[in-house]
């Protein structure tokens, strides 16, 4: 796919190892990484993508990311250049670049006296993944403060959605689109120095319930209505299972572990492991919370 990118080399990486882009570092390479400089680049190349017919993902912080022994065919966008990563704050909106670190953005919200995102501290990755998905935890999911997202179409097409144009579910939205550019919050004024405190109390809390910040890790299922993932995985027996390199934590359930020389085969094969168990030792599905590409 050569002509994918004439006259834009310098942001296109053929063969580009993916692994290192994973939390769970693991996986093979995808035949083109792009890393546009800006939303004429980012539209260009979709849609030479789609004239190719060559498959395109949007790749964020790959916190929730499982890429397969044998990579990826197509192109995988990464937006994390500052044109995609901008934020300010006008009143009690914050505007924000779908490639933004969420941690960021937590951390200039709370900074300027606004109370909601604050809720979300200790969720990795980006902006744009993260409204993807409707993050959130015990305090509520990023939808309920967004009043407004622009998104780029499959078809390179750029649009803006109000309100009443997106559906927000439990860990899931209406914004299906390629890649989701910029998001307007509208937020709860406060003081800043309480959110500050609440905002350090809730890390702790987030992160003393999960492995090690250097292990290669990901929280694999989303926890059935009214229950926990990680207490069904741990009341089956199954805390500690491994195959191969993949390993269920020891300290939270639904988080699995991939030693160095681990592959995506054996996490694939943990996860089939962990829910055939669940299911025939409970009667529950579990759902995937990681993207597996």
């Amino acid at each position: 796919m050569p002509e994918l990118n004439a006259g834009l080399e310098s942001i296109f990486v053929p063969s580009a190892a993916l692994a290192d882009r994973t939390w769970l570092r693991v996986g093979g390479p995808a035949d083109w990484l792009v890393r546009p400089t800006n939303v004429d680049e980012l539209g260009t190349v979709i849609g030479r993508c789609r004239d190719a017919s060559a498959p395109t993902r949007v790749l964020g912080g790959g916190s929730n990311v499982l890429v397969r022994d044998e990579g990826v065919r197509g192109a995988v966008l990464q937006l994390d250049h500052e044109a995609f990563g901008g934020v300010r704050i006008e009143g009690t909106r914050a505007i924000v670049g779908g490639g933004a670190s969420l941690a960021a953005v937590i951390n200039e919200t709370v900074r300027a006296g606004l109370a909601g995102l604050d809720t979300l501290v200790g969720i990795p990755g980006t902006v744009g993944a993260a409204l993807h998905h409707n993050a959130g935890g015990r305090g509520g999911d990023i939808g309920q403060w967004v009043v407004e997202a622009t998104v780029m179409t499959r078809t390179a097409e750029t649009i803006t959605r109000s309100r009443d144009e997106m559906v927000f579910g439990y860990r899931q939205s209406s914004l299906d689109e390629l890649a989701i550019l910029e998001v307007v919050f509208e937020l709860d004024p406060a003081d800043p120095s309480e959110l500050t405190k609440r905002m350090q109390k809730q890390w702790i809390v987030s992160k003393a319930a999960q492995p090690l910040s250097h292990e290669r890790r990901g929280q694999v299922f989303l926890n059935p209505r009214g229950m926990s993932a990680g207490m069904l995985i741990d009341q089956a027996g199954l805390k500690g299972s491994s195959v191969g390199g993949a390993t269920v934590s020891d300290k939270h359930a639904n988080f699995f572990v991939a030693a160095e020389g681990a592959t995506a085969a054996d996490l694939l094969k943990l996860i089939d492991l962990v829910r055939s168990r669940i299911d025939e030792r409970m009667g529950i599905e579990l759902e995937l919370a990681i993207e597996i590409w």
